[in-house]
């Protein structure tokens, strides 16, 4: 049987039977009202929700975005020469490029397609590989489509992209600590630590110690918005790269619809904000979200390190399996016993020629590589 696909503008416009169908819900990151937050927070971005349907059900969701990036913040933390890097930039005209994601762009992780148990996933996969080509032709101005993040399992899968001229890329992994069901304390975990790297967590512990941690409702995240969304600037311009910047009154959204399950935490000194995490608990896994620091006060009271330790006690606190502490500063997190779990992408230009002249230079991208502590006695 043949498939065929819908796209929806807005979450409001989905029946409600296409989410009952599918049965991906029950992953807070394919709920509509996980979705609906993002999108109705950040108005600058366009959403797009494709199903595959089969006798008129679905089979299979893809969640789309379609944002602006200049392409000089692409290509400004890219392994490559200056004179590539220039040759590049010029090739755009330095200019800004609109680019369609499948995928979240605010998660790291294989969050942006979802195949129903039962179906033949490479069939399903290919109708959303198709679909997305659809959109991406009836899209004005679009540069150029990319595909996030799939763990090594999916890519018997998903390597089908390569065919329709995707070329794939290996990104920053997802750091993930396994918790032992024996841990009930932070205590706990550091006991099972090496001297070494039970001494850098206390270490961290105690230079934060003046610092105020206070849980955060709904109102206070009110209170704080601008706040929050300062410090959490501060560590978008500190990454390697960022496709876009997020609203915060997003996280209004997300509290109001997942209570407890959304955990926004502030860090106080003397009364000022200068620091916060946020989580979310999904199932038996605890996964962080954003962060925000003042980096002024970071290195003399260890923020960031008492920010990691306190998504480990967070995760034994809810009792969860695995912490996702997300990509970016890997060695750092290695250090509390994180692990790597790879990511691949794949992207390719819109016209052809181009897309013929990037391949090799995406195929010679290079994830930063780090040392990975072993941290456990």
């Amino acid at each position: 049987m043949p498939y065929s696909s819908v796209v929806f503008k807005t979450v409001a416009a989905i029946p409600k039977s296409y989410w009952n169908s599918l049965e991906c819900a029950n992953n807070i990151y394919y709920s509509p009202e996980f979705l609906n937050a993002f999108e109705i927070a950040n108005t600058n971005i366009e959403f797009n929700y494709i199903f595959i349907l089969q006798n008129e059900k679905p089979v299979a969701f893809a969640n789309t975005q379609i944002v602006t990036i200049g392409v000089e913040t692409i290509t400004k933390n890219i392994s490559m020469s200056d004179h590539i890097r220039c040759t590049v930039n010029n090739m755009f005209c330095n200019n800004h490029l609109r680019i369609l994601f499948c995928g979240n762009i605010f998660l790291s992780g294989e969050y942006g397609t979802f195949l129903k148990d039962g179906e033949n996933k490479n069939d399903t996969f290919k109708a959303i590989s198709k679909a997305v080509k659809q959109l991406s032709k009836s899209t004005k101005n679009l540069s150029a489509i990319f595909v996030k993040d799939f763990e090594n399992e999916s890519l018997p899968i998903t390597n089908h992209l390569k065919v329709e001229a995707y070329t794939a890329m290996q990104v920053e992994p997802n750091m993930i600590i396994t918790l032992k069901p024996e841990w009930h304390s932070f205590e706990d975990y550091t006991k099972a630590l090496k001297s070494k790297y039970r001494v850098k967590a206390n270490r961290a512990d105690a230079k934060s110690e003046t610092l105020v941690t206070k849980s955060f409702s709904e109102e206070t995240i009110k209170i704080h918005k601008n706040e929050l969304q300062n410090l959490y600037q501060n560590t978008i311009e500190n990454a390697d790269f960022n496709a876009q910047i997020l609203n915060l009154d997003t996280y209004i959204h997300l509290k109001k619809a997942f209570k407890d399950e959304f955990i926004v935490q502030g860090y106080f000194l003397e009364e000022k904000l200068v620091g916060f995490l946020s989580a979310m608990q999904n199932g038996t896994h605890l996964d962080a979200h954003f962060i925000g620091i003042d980096y002024s006060k970071n290195k003399e009271y260890a923020i960031y390190p008492r920010i990691l330790n306190d998504y480990v006690r967070l995760g034994i606190k809810l009792k969860t399996k695995q912490i996702n502490l997300g990509r970016t500063a890997s060695e750092i997190k290695s250090t509390l016993g994180a692990k790597p779990k790879e990511l691949t992408c794949y992207c390719k230009h819109k016209r052809y020629l181009p897309n013929q002249i990037l391949r090799p230079f995406i195929q010679n991208v290079n994830i930063k590589s780090f040392k990975q502590h072993s941290v456990f006695k």
